[in-house]
């Protein structure tokens, strides 16, 4: 089979499942729309009550339904999750199945790459999970799915930059002992196991206390007796709301991409004060393609996670009224971290070399 003609046969299967995807979640939609319609005028539900993710619902906050103000986003909101659920998928298992396949491929950067791409396709299985708890309007899944799904989202925040700080980390051994001139007999394939191991273990650690916390709730002003899956807080509530935001902020963003930053500009300090020697052509396109990479991963990781952790301290420190702009915005950073999901293959895997000629050396066979 030409390679031609296999491009084509890929493209066509991914659209197909992509069509499968969408047709899945519009069939759904059309069934709950009927009741949407009935129920608008006195429908209440539990929401949020701050400018984040619904993840973050407080028990003791009842609004109504964010459709109530904005009926688009029930209309757009399970089109682009599904989207996203579908080009992650896709993305990402490409990434996985390229890496496993590909002998060349097993080094110690790309296993690292190869539990991200597993963090990304964990969540991005079970967004059709929130999608229909989008159109139903209501958690039909039962308590243990509600801690398993709150516990992929928060997988989902945590994961992602605890690899991409690892990473970071390995760059900036592996840049320094070259500048050095010296070997690293200990960044061995099994020292990466271990390490990513360790990651996950301390990710499961961070969102054990979410995993507590998540319950199926019933809101007493609902007269219908609707159930949603949220973190239900003991007393005081508003302690412990505030306290989960600032651990999650913490600990998911500022401590994360601080040591990145910092990693990186010592890295390219260091990069700039090099003179070049008879390989003087080969150091500087490496200086251009770590200055490069450095750029693209740091800008579309804040790009994607720095509006959602700001609206913890817009949370934290203000009482925003529930207004349609405010709901557009907190349903747009949400999905804006949802987007990070899929494009995390494109940004660690199919933007490097090596990587890409291994997948062609694939698609050829």
């Amino acid at each position: 089979m030409s390679k031609q003609k296999y491009w084509i046969l890929c493209k066509n299967a991914v659209m197909h499942a992509l069509f499968h995807v969408i047709n899945f979640h519009f069939y759904h939609f059309k069934k709950a729309i009927m009741d949407f319609k009935v129920t608008m005028d006195n429908a209440t539900m539990q929401s949020s009550c701050n400018l984040a993710s619904p993840v973050y619902n407080q028990s003791n906050c009842t609004v109504s339904p964010p459709w109530m103000f904005h009926p688009d986003l029930y209309i757009w909101l399970p089109v682009i999750y599904s989207i996203i659920c579908a080009v992650g998928l896709t993305g990402n298992s490409a990434v996985i199945y390229v890496i496993l396949k590909a002998p060349k491929m097993k080094t110690v950067t790309n296993l690292f790459i190869l539990n991200l791409a597993i963090a990304d396709d964990l969540f991005t299985l079970v967004l059709p999970i929130n999608i229909a708890e989008h159109l139903l309007n209501y958690w039909p899944f039962g308590e243990i799915l509600c801690k398993v799904i709150l516990s992929i989202d928060h997988y989902n925040i945590f994961s992602s930059i605890f690899f991409l700080t690892v990473m970071s980390v390995d760059r900036y051994l592996v840049v320094v002992s070259t500048l050095g001139s010296k070997r690293m007999p200990y960044r061995t394939y099994r020292l990466a196991k271990t390490v990513s191991l360790s990651v996950w273990a301390l990710v499961i650690l961070v969102v054990m206390p979410f995993t507590v916390f998540a319950s199926v709730y019933v809101s007493p002003d609902d007269a219908e007796s609707r159930k949603s899956c949220v973190l239900s807080f003991p007393s005081p509530e508003s302690f412990w709301f505030k306290a989960s935001r600032i651990y999650t902020l913490v600990l998911g963003f500022v401590i994360p991409v601080s040591t990145i930053c910092i990693l990186y500009t010592v890295m390219l300090f260091r990069l700039r004060r090099t003179r070049l020697s008879s390989n003087g052509k080969a150091l500087d396109k490496a200086k251009k393609r770590v200055t490069v990479m450095v750029f693209i991963v740091l800008a579309v990781c804040l790009f994607c996670w720095t509006p959602f952790h700001l609206s913890t301290v817009v949370a934290l420190t203000s009482d925003l009224p529930t207004t349609p702009l405010v709901i557009g915005i907190s349903y747009f950073i949400t999905g804006l971290s949802y987007a990070n999901s899929c494009l995390n293959p494109f940004l660690y895997a199919f933007l490097d070399d090596s990587f890409r000629r291994a997948f062609k050396k694939l698609l050829e066979c």
